[in-house]
Formats: C-alpha cells, structure tokens, sequence
C-alpha cells in the first residue's frame, strides 16, 4: 500500500471512529440481520475481494494495493469489528487495509479527502433494507409472505475494482429468521440496478 493510500485510509478511521463517538447509534436490528451481513462479509472477503484485487493490480489502475471501505449500517458495522477481530489467517489479512464504516460517513470522508477515480481505495458495500415498502410487495408476488412476515433487500456491490458490481438479494423475515427468497433479483424499478 503505497504511502498516500495508507495516510487517506488511516484518516478514515480515525474520523469515522470521532463521528460515532459524536453520534452514536444504538443497536435496534434483530440478530438474523447481523448474520446474514457477517456471512456475506466473510465470502467477499475470502472469495471476491481477493480476485477483484488481482484484477485491479493487473489493470494498473492506482495503488495496486488498495485500502478497502467496507459500506454497511449498524448490523454489518458489528459483525465485520467482529469478522476481523477474530486470530485466524483470513481475518488478519484484511485487518489493516480494510475500514468498515456507514454510508454516510464514507459519503462525507470523501467530500472532504476526495478519491474520485479509486486510485486509493476499493468500495465495497453490504446492507440491508429491513423495511420495504407495502407498494414495493407486488413485485416480489412470486415469493408470497405468511402473516407477521416482510420483504428485506440486501443489496451489495463494488466499485473501484475494474467494472462495477451491483447485486440484490430477496429475503423475507419471519419475525423470528431471516430466509433467502431469491438470490440476484432484478427489483424491476425505474433507477435501480440489481
């Protein structure tokens, strides 16, 4: 990780650590949220974000070893502090050039330290719409809920890493479990990817 890389994703942290100790957030997300989030996390992390990264080296497109923002809310902020606390090789070698931080804070990292061609840093983000819309229920009929249940959307994707990656996956939430309906749906809405 060249110098600059390490210094934009150190700053990171750093401010991104300050602003959840200005706003804190408590933690209001079931446990199946969290779970399905820390083992989406972990099959990037072992599986994808390896590939992408030589693809991106090969390519000679910025630090050929980038930093990695993890995208995700509360849920997958708590399960990837998790994820990379753990001592085993996998963890380990995502510790240090990974930071895991919310949308927003992400969002206004890069107003203020701008990285608008990615030659710094990978994106990559994990979240879940745990309230969908009644208006939205229509398009997911294929996949009918019981009483009590909803729809979530977990949506996630890469960018900085050669071509961008978006993908949706169709849950329902029983109220006590979260159970994949459909992985890779098209949500079928006018400027959605997915």
């Amino acid at each position: 990780m060249q110098p600059q890389t390490r210094d934009w994703l150190e700053g990171l942290r750093g401010w991104a650590a300050a602003e959840r100790q200005r706003r804190p957030q408590p933690p209001a997300w079931p446990p199946a949220e969290r779970a399905v989030l820390a083992a989406a996390l972990v099959t990037w992390l072992d599986t994808e974000a390896p590939s992408l990264l030589a693809e991106r080296a090969a390519d000679g497109a910025g630090d050929p070893d980038p930093a990695v923002v993890i995208t995700t809310g509360p849920a997958g902020l708590a399960a990837l502090e998790e994820i990379l606390g753990r001592d085993d090789p996998l963890c380990g070698q995502w510790r240090e050039r990974s930071v895991c931080v919310t949308e927003r804070e992400y969002r206004l990292w890069c107003i203020r330290h701008p990285d608008p061609e990615h030659q710094r840093h990978v994106n990559h983000w994990s979240w879940i719409k745990t309230r969908v819309p009644e208006e939205r229920w229509p398009a997911f009929a294929r996949w009918p809920l019981g009483p009590g249940e909803a729809y979530w959307l977990h949506r996630t994707g890469t960018t900085g890493a050669g071509r961008e990656r978006r993908l949706c996956h169709l849950w329902k939430w029983t109220g006590a479990a979260a159970v994949l309906l459909k992985p890779a749906i098209d949500e079928g809405v006018t400027g959605l990817v997915g």
